[in-house]
């Protein structure tokens, strides 16, 4: 269950507070994968990663700051305890040898997945503005989608194939 939480039940600022945890949980499961994989050229699985890292990242510090301007200093309800895996990549979905188009699936199906969630919390929220606050961001999350969906369709061929593990080449070649 990727949130314990009572959607009934959240202020505003709970939900500002919720948000921004999912795109930290997200940001740091992507730092992960670039450290894990290197980011070593641009458009490699590495490269990928760093950049969808970046991007929640600027929209956690989005949502960081409307949360402090709305509520200040006031301490938050919600925490990382409060979720699990929301918008964040699965864990065991990376592999050393991935293509940047695997790496670009990996981040849809993460953003598919938070529309999912917003789209499943709005049945259950009651507060106006907490509703516009979660439509606004299940509508967000269609927008990630939509932006992968093109750069996956203006992926070239050379995108689509997994990096060839020198080392093991050798070995089957018997080199």
């Amino acid at each position: 269950m990727p949130a314990k939480l009572d959607f009934s039940k959240l202020t505003l600022m709970d939900t500002l507070d919720l948000a921004s945890l999912i795109e930290v949980e997200a940001f740091e499961r992507y730092t992960l994968f670039a450290r894990q994989l290197g980011i070593g050229y641009s458009g490699g699985a590495g490269s990928v990663f760093q950049s969808m890292a970046d991007n929640e990242r600027k929209h956690g510090d989005q949502l960081a700051e409307r949360r402090r301007t709305l509520f200040g200093n006031e301490p938050p309800q919600v925490t990382l305890d409060d979720i699990f895996d929301v918008e964040a990549p699965d864990v065991g979905s990376t592999r050393h040898d991935m293509s940047e188009l695997t790496a670009y699936q990996v981040a849809l199906h993460s953003e598919k997945k938070a529309f999912a969630f917003y789209d499943r919390a709005l049945r259950s929220v009651k507060q106006p503005d907490v509703k516009a606050l979660f439509e606004e961001l299940r509508d967000e999350e269609a927008e990630h989608v939509r932006m992968i969906e093109e750069i996956i369709a203006k992926l070239p061929p050379s995108a689509k194939v997994d990096i060839e593990d020198e080392d093991d080449t050798s070995m089957r070649m018997g080199f």
